[in-house]
């Protein structure tokens, strides 16, 4: 099983709020229907990602990963796995994993689409095309660091680090 009809559903489907967004959208299809092994870390041209910008119970903080191979701050999130049924799913699934909560909730409508230059697990040089998701967290929800994060935290939506600028492209969609 892999993620990848709902992927095409789900990029068919999303209606994004930004015009640039809307030209992303139509390369994220046109790769999807290209490469039936577009969600699987092994395609090397690049793969569909799942991320999850995780929000308090408030919606007034977001949780943020200092991520160990890029270094900076950014969403939760990473490859799906061929057990993955859906990119809401994946993106959960990775959230969950990587902050330590339960009970997350997730809209499983995309809020926002990326495609990024990485070096990732291949140890080559690739894309990922992130479908990002948000997320809330339950009221008192307490993160805990794992293996693949230097640093985890709770940031104001106002007023991230320096290093978590990344994210205000999503941010902008929920304003």
């Amino acid at each position: 099983m892999s993620p990848h009809p709902d992927a095409v559903a789900t990029m068919s489907a999303w209606r994004p709020a930004f015009r640039g967004q809307e030209s992303l959208r139509q390369a994220f299809l046109g790769f999807l229907l290209a490469r039936p092994d577009a969600c699987l870390r092994s395609c090397e041209p690049g793969h569909i990602t799942a991320s999850a910008l995780v929000f308090d119970a408030e919606g007034e903080h977001v949780l943020l990963t200092l991520h160990p191979r890029v270094g900076r701050w950014l969403q939760l999130g990473g490859h799906c796995e061929p057990s993955d049924r859906t990119l809401a799913g994946a993106a959960l699934r990775e959230a969950t994993e990587e902050s330590g909560i339960a009970g997350l909730r997730i809209d499983p409508v995309p809020l926002h689409v990326d495609v990024h230059p990485i070096t990732c697990s291949l140890g080559l040089p690739t894309r990922h095309f992130d479908v990002r998701f948000a997320v809330r967290a339950p009221a008192g929800a307490i993160p805990v660091r794992g293996p693949e994060s230097l640093d985890l935290r709770w940031w104001p939506v106002d007023a991230l680090p320096d290093g978590g600028r990344e994210i205000d492209p999503i941010l902008a969609v929920l304003r």
